[in-house]
């Protein structure tokens, strides 16, 4: 799945039938409004999807593998380049956004020799602002460093709903990243480098994030889920589910409670990473030889359980002489009982039992794990993190082979009841776990799920950061309807929604087109 970013010939390209009048519709008001903002029409629309994780949740960042899926809402970024907006010494950025009375129009003349950042304010323009210091710092790469940013004009629409675990921000970040590397002259844009820019990008609006949701803004290929895994390098390639009966339908249900990864971070999400990180310092410690030092690696703050993982299994194989690795979930099962022995407090650590057992002061703790990005806590719960992001891994594995080993698939016609209820176990443990060990559900979501399995779903479980947002459900074709109505009598109609948040709390999702790149010819879409 490597390669460039595809240029759109129509929006046929981008978009399932299903979508197409609607998004026609709306990019010809994305590309009038853009006009009447600045008098003349756009060059070029870039876009990048949302996502929808299927199982592997809260461990990318440990740089275990996971299987998203592109979904139809997305960013557009409508864009005009003008050389007359650039001096010397700066570039001028004009940023607009349609709906521009929660979201106001900025101007920025920028250094070309700096991109400043302020992540104690969350204004929407950082994550444009993220995505363009990411792409010049590229461009300086193949460029040099005296390569001077042409002034932009840009005209945002965002369909994603920010806080809605469906990676709004991840699909601002990589279509800023790629109207960027557009603007400036390049006419092929590789799908990793962008990828890989996107991901480190984020983190400059204060988040510790993984890859896999810039991973399913870039790759997706319509019609299939995705398979991204990070080490050696980043690699993601497309997955198909085999034919069922009853069909296959994946429900996406918003709780419509907002889980902003920025705002909750010190307390939630940026929490877990750094307890994830000191888990693999921890265990490294404990379980391997003294002085062990473990590899610096793409995670978020260098080092990562996925880390600790290889290199326990490498010096253990050395020092047996083993012929031959265990099989990875052999691997994973293992490192289970070993964290379960290894770990006991179930309270969790402090940073001073941490530190003594890592050899360290509580300052170089604190600055090694705690200092990049802010977080609150007395105590830090090592044993539930690692036992999840170790178990998360192991199931995603299954998922896997239950998709793709043809042993495991049903016979062509048959009744697949039995096989639809094995992928939807896994999606239930992935939902247990989040809810009992990472702690990272909540009471809504907890409700959705448990009235989406009452009423025919095999597997439901959240889908993102988590602490709100949205939730995935794995539900035959002729229980849709049944889920459907259970969900708005037993928790839609007690929450007083609007009648434009009534049509978006359910969608029906099927797997997406990545990003593109779309050439506006004289102002016409066609």
């Amino acid at each position: 799945m490597a390669g460039s970013v595809p240029v759109a010939r129509s929006l046929q390209d981008i978009y399932t039938d299903d979508a197409l009048a609607s998004q026609t519709k709306r990019w010809a008001a994305l590309v009038s409004r853009f006009e009447s903002i600045y008098g003349h029409a756009p060059e070029f629309v870039a876009r990048s999807p949302g996502r929808v994780n299927i199982i592997g949740e809260h461990i990318d960042y440990s740089l275990y593998a996971v299987l998203p899926m592109a979904i139809t809402a997305d960013v557009l970024l409508a864009v005009s380049v003008d050389s007359f907006l650039s001096t010397k010494s700066t570039y001028r950025i004009q940023i607009a956004n349609v709906q521009d009375a929660k979201f106001p129009a900025h101007e920025f003349d920028i250094p070309h020799d700096a991109v400043e950042i302020d992540a104690t304010v969350h204004e929407w323009t950082n994550y444009f602002k993220s995505g363009l210091r990411g792409a010049l710092e590229l461009l300086r790469k193949k460029h040099g460093a005296d390569f001077k940013p042409k002034g932009m004009r840009i005209l945002m629409d965002g369909t994603v709903p920010a806080g809605g675990g469906l990676s709004s921000s991840a699909a601002f970040v990589s279509a800023s990243a790629l109207a960027v590397m557009t603007a400036n002259g390049e006419h092929v844009v590789d799908k990793t480098e962008l990828t890989e820019l996107a991901i480190v990008s984020e983190r400059a609006v204060g988040v510790n994030s993984g890859g896999m949701d810039q991973s399913a803004s870039v790759f997706s290929e319509r019609g299939s889920a995705l398979f991204v895994s990070f080490t050696p390098t980043l690699k993601a390639r497309p997955v198909h589910f085999p034919k069922t009966n009853p069909e296959l339908t994946f429900l996406i249900a918003q709780s419509f409670v907002t889980a902003d990864k920025f705002v909750t971070g010190p307390i939630h999400y940026n929490l877990r990473v750094v307890e994830c990180s000191l888990a693999a310092a921890y265990l490294n410690a404990v379980l391997n030889p003294p002085g062990t030092r473990l590899p610096a690696d793409a995670a978020p703050l260098g080092i990562s359980l996925h880390g600790f993982h290889e290199t326990y299994f490498a010096l253990t194989e050395h020092a047996t002489k083993a012929s031959s690795s265990k099989p990875v979930p052999e691997q994973l099962r293992e490192l289970i009982s070993l964290t379960e022995n290894a770990l006991t407090k179930q309270e969790g650590y402090t940073r001073e039992e941490i530190a003594a057992v890592l050899n360290i002061t509580v300052d170089e703790l604190n600055s090694q794990f705690t200092s990049r990005f802010p977080v609150r806590a007395d105590r830090f719960k090592l044993r539930q993190r690692a036992l999840h992001v170790f178990s998360e891994a192991l199931r995603v594995l299954q998922f896997m082979e239950l998709l793709e080993d043809p042993a495991h698939h049903p016979e062509a016609g048959s009744d697949t009841s039995a096989y639809n209820a094995k992928l939807g176990t896994l999606l239930n443990e992935t939902q247990d776990s989040c809810r009992d060990v990472y702690e990272c559900s909540c009471p809504e979501i907890d409700d959705l799920v448990t009235i989406a399995r009452k009423a025919g779903s095999y597997g439901s479980r959240l889908t993102g950061a988590g602490w709100g947002g949205c939730s995935v459900h794995l539900v035959p074709a002729d229980k849709v309807a049944a889920v459907r109505e259970a969900w708005e009598r037993e928790y839609y109609s007690k929450l007083g929604l609007t009648d434009e948040q009534k049509e978006a709390a359910v969608v029906v999702s099927k797997p997406g087109s990545g990003s593109a790149l779309y050439l506006v010819k004289e102002g016409n879409l066609s």
